[in-house]
């Protein structure tokens, strides 16, 4: 309880400081993450071999740099957030927001599909303050108690809906009957392979899990994938797009192979925007996952 306090006082009084003074301390810790630390350098630099061969070595070296700059730049906004106000946020995140209103007019509930792009910490906060539905997002607990706390207090700060991974179903049944939107990160690396989707995925058999396509398909409510860039230093722009109004009428597997295409297209224009240093393709491929393969792979060229 007192580590939380002290933690949070600390993380206050750092988040007041003006975004040039913050983003001054991000390029001072890139110096010393990338340099000298090497975090997750290999993972890093093995994803982006896998993932675009066709680039040159010094191309994706670049491509890392930048990568780790939006990553700290990422967190140093993250904890921005507990000082930042409605205002400031609306004024560095922007979408087509419009892309909802007509759903949720319709009476619908929706999901919002995003990969591990930045920064979608600020993303949730703004989408909520433009959108009538209530928002719900699914997420991964910390396993420091502290920071699962303050990270908790902040993500829900403007009244959003966070919801454990572990705890979707019960959680679920409170919103029976009423309409939301339900945030999905949806790229994650699946933990029970024998019922995740695979798929050709930048030129990689990858597995993708099955819950955010299950879920649509069950209660037979749209679906909406997003992508983010950033036009400069602290702005973001995401783009929202109806992928799907009937996941029901999808065979199996299809609405899944929709986004794994959205999330390259997204990635093959924006590769520095991607979470490289998530260990995305840990899992082997087999052949007894036949049966949930979908797309086509005749020209795949590696496996995990």
């Amino acid at each position: 309880m007192v580590m939380y306090y002290v933690f949070y006082g600390l993380f206050y009084l750092f988040s007041l400081l003006p975004m040039r003074i913050l983003y001054l301390l991000s390029d001072a810790i890139f110096l010393l993450v990338y340099y000298v630390l090497g975090y997750r350098k290999k993972v890093v630099f093995e994803n982006l071999q896998k993932a675009l061969p066709q680039k040159t070595d010094g191309q994706r070296e670049q491509i890392a740099k930048q990568f780790y700059h939006n990553l700290l730049d990422s967190f140093i906004e993250t904890i921005k957030l507990l000082s930042a106000g409605k205002s400031f946020l609306a004024k560095r995140v922007t979408a087509n927001w419009e892309v909802l209103e007509p759903i949720f007019k319709s009476g619908k509930s929706c999901q919002l599909h995003l990969g591990h792009t930045f920064n979608w910490e600020w993303g949730h906060h703004v989408l909520a303050a433009n959108t009538a539905y209530n928002i719900l997002v699914v997420y991964m607990p910390m396993s420091s108690a502290t920071f699962e706390r303050m990270m908790y207090k902040l993500r829900t700060r403007y009244g959003n809906t966070f919801i454990a991974a572990g705890n979707m179903s019960k959680a679920m049944s409170e919103y029976k009957g009423k309409q939301y939107l339900l945030g999905l990160v949806a790229d994650q690396s699946p933990g029970a392979l024998h019922s995740a989707y695979w798929t050709n995925f930048l030129g990689i058999l990858t597995a993708f899990v099955s819950g955010p396509e299950n879920g649509a398909k069950a209660a037979n409510i749209p679906v909406v994938f997003a992508s983010i860039t950033k036009p400069k230093r602290g702005y973001y722009r995401a783009t929202l797009e109806l992928a799907c109004e009937d996941p029901s009428a999808l065979k199996d597997g299809e609405l899944t192979l929709l986004y794994a295409r959205f999330m390259e297209k997204a990635i093959r224009k924006n590769p520095e925007m991607w979470l490289w240093s998530h260990r995305r393709w840990k899992h082997k491929w087999n052949p007894q996952y036949e049966k949930n393969r979908v797309g086509g792979f005749a020209n795949t060229a590696q496996h995990p």
